[in-house]
């Protein structure tokens, strides 16, 4: 029976990150866990390929072989006789390459995100929503969050072992993590079985962290949101991830930022834009208007005679300050005549002696509008 796709098989895309493909793996792990299912032969089979599959996509190296071989990349044909183990048997493609080319490349090391020598493993890099006003964009602050993660284990330090005792050294791989065998002409590195690439044994497991290394804890952590963030920025808080097993280095955290939607400005880069309703009478004589700025301060603003419905006016420098200050853009305001409502008799008859006195004539969009509409009719043949 062809074995299912391991993407499909945890229920992810091909482009998922490493957080959600470990969200996903945990919410079905839990699901078909053998203890939540005793004696359901067709539960731990499934729990068993879930493991399998996660073992390899959650493996930048293993990973990037699945997707160019697919299964084929762990089958026994890849390594020479008998020499391909499955995703769980040790197999590295890296290792091989540095067996072969780690003196010319500098090796011994690996690049970051990879996996570490002595079992300790970069912790996961975690995100963080965080919403905020357009205010807070325009002026910059500090603002504090709390986020759930895996702290070092202060009891033991990180290493895992009891306090008082010391991880011994794997007696299989003598402390290197790997063995070595021979496959024809290859000289091929798998994952000590005993310690599993730790190079040692944790005989005494701290009792705090479980021999993990570390423990979950809620952290307190500050973030600077600069001058002029944009809805959908990415701040990195270095190191403030998820700590590493056994001591490892911490991932890192990602702040993702959403600006929410204000009620008078919409902002557009570093221009910001303001509908005002204007009063008829100002809009026909001329007079000013007060109009709020986002940084709380309010403008005066000149409206000439005549002034039409969509006449803006720009207000230079008032609008959102460039990422960490400098240069700053500028604000346009919309005119939106206002038509009365409510009017009282006076004022009624006030407007009526006005258009009775040609105010149609003084009207000249309305004016232009209908001429076009008339000379459109004239056009018109039954």
């Amino acid at each position: 029976m062809a074995k299912q796709d391991y993407y499909e098989l945890l229920g992810v895309d091909r482009e998922v990150d490493a957080a959600a493909l470990k969200k996903a793996f945990r919410k079905l792990a839990m699901q078909y866990h053998p203890d939540r299912n005793p004696d359901n032969a067709e539960a731990e089979q499934k729990f068993k390929e879930l493991n399998e599959a996660y073992d390899v996509l959650k493996d930048p190296e293993k990973r990037a072989a699945y997707d160019r071989f697919g299964h084929a990349a762990f089958e026994g044909g890849m390594g020479g006789p008998g020499g391909g183990a499955g995703p769980g048997g040790g197999f590295d493609f890296s290792d091989v390459f540095e067996e072969f080319f780690g003196d010319f490349m500098g090796g011994g090391g690996r690049g970051r995100g990879g996996r570490q020598r002595g079992g300790a493993g970069r912790g996961a890099d975690l995100r963080f929503n965080l919403e905020i006003s357009l205010e807070d964009a325009y002026h910059g602050k500090t603002e504090k969050i709390t986020v759930p993660t895996s702290v070092v284990c202060e009891t033991c330090n990180g290493s895992g072992a009891e306090p008082g005792t010391s991880p011994e050294v794997c007696d299989t791989c003598g402390g290197t993590g790997k063995i070595r065998t021979s496959q024809g002409f290859f000289m091929v590195e798998r994952t000590c079985p005993k310690c599993r690439g730790a190079g040692h044994i944790i005989v005494n497991p701290c009792k705090t962290c479980g021999g993990a290394g570390r423990v979950q804890k809620t952290q307190n952590l500050q973030v600077k949101i600069p001058q002029g963030v944009e809805d959908g920025t990415r701040i990195r808080l270095a190191g403030k991830g998820e700590a590493g097993l056994h001591g490892g280095p911490s991932g890192d955290l990602y702040v993702f930022l959403t600006v929410r939607p204000h009620a008078i400005f919409q902002r557009d880069a570093d221009m910001l834009y303001c509908q005002v309703p204007i009063p008829m009478t100002t809009a026909a004589l001329g007079g000013q208007i007060d109009v709020p700025t986002i940084a709380g301060a309010r403008v005066r603003v000149k409206i000439p005679p005549g002034t039409q419905s969509g006449k803006q006016f720009r207000l230079r420098g008032k609008g959102m300050p460039e990422l960490n200050g400098g240069y700053t853009g500028d604000m346009l305001i919309e005119a939106s005549v206002e038509t009365p409502v409510n009017l009282s008799k006076k004022q009624k008859d006030l407007l009526q002696e006005f258009a009775e006195e040609g105010g149609d004539s003084v009207s000249p969009r309305s004016e232009g509008f209908f001429q076009k509409v008339k000379d459109l009719w004239d056009d018109l043949t039954e």
